[in-house]
């Protein structure tokens, strides 16, 4: 015979079995761990634990000073560092897919070639992709890439594999910017990320840098009401806090 799940598995299936059922929605208050030991006769170190694993593991967020919350599933990218969009919606569970809609050499212009630090007329590499989660638009991706940088580009498959992961895999990323801002898209990009008439997109502008050099430019769009972008911050040397111990600030209201 098979011996019983242990008291605060048990409790946490329990809990997520209601989120699953639709019982618990986004954003719905989750019961305290007082709440817990009384409803469901456990000690106050089961249900700590049922509800510090729940939220390691993304179910849950706990917000210190005002309760346990269904974690809200609207996708996050990190403010602070730099990912590739499949590996992000790969590890929220879900599917990533893309559509290239250009992959072409051009003659850099511009913008283009002030950012990427080239001559005028200097060989890059224009890519424009869609990015899908769940058959959802996520993004719209426009980077320029130095064609000397990774003269294979024109030729890869960006169905199989990012750019962002094939240029990593060709060079080591050094440095990385960016700059955030909150833009009304024109109607192109609207009907490609299916986005109302009236919403916001949040656009990521990103240059990163290999071998001493600036090699890729990019605009990211995104539909403003389903991503956003979070940070944690800790200076050197600083212990970090867990998220349990954090004010979680996508919780707090505009």
């Amino acid at each position: 015979m098979r011996n019983p799940k242990p008291r605060y598995q048990q409790l946490k299936d329990s809990i997520i079995a209601r989120i699953s059922s639709g019982e618990l929605l986004p954003t719905d208050r989750v019961p305290s761990e007082n709440e817990l030991v009384e409803e469901m006769q456990v000690s106050r170190m089961t249900a700590n634990r049922a509800l510090r694993e729940l939220n390691d593991e993304g179910y849950v967020e706990r917000v210190a000073g005002r309760g346990t919350f269904v974690s809200d599933y609207r996708s996050r990218s990190h403010l602070l560092e730099v990912h590739n969009i499949a590996d992000e919606i790969e590890r929220r569970g879900n599917t990533h897919s893309s559509l290239v809609l250009r992959q072409s050499k051009q003659k850099a212009r511009g913008e283009v070639a002030k950012a990427l630090h080239v001559e005028q007329g200097t060989a890059v590499f224009h890519l424009l992709l869609v990015h899908y989660e769940n058959e959802s638009p996520i993004q719209l991706e426009d980077r320029h890439v130095v064609a000397s940088f990774a003269p294979g580009c024109i030729d890869q498959d960006f169905t199989a594999v990012t750019p962002s992961a094939y240029l990593t895999g060709v060079a080591p990323l050094q440095e990385a910017e960016q700059a955030v801002r909150a833009s009304i898209a024109n109607k192109g990009i609207r009907a490609r990320l299916e986005m109302n008439d009236d919403e916001a997109a949040l656009v990521v502008i990103r240059r990163t840098w290999s071998r001493g050099r600036p090699v890729t430019f990019a605009r990211l769009h995104h539909p403003g009401s389903r991503y956003e972008l979070t940070g944690h911050y800790a200076p050197p040397g600083t212990l970090k806090s867990t998220s349990a111990d954090v004010v979680q600030l996508e919780n707090i209201g505009q």
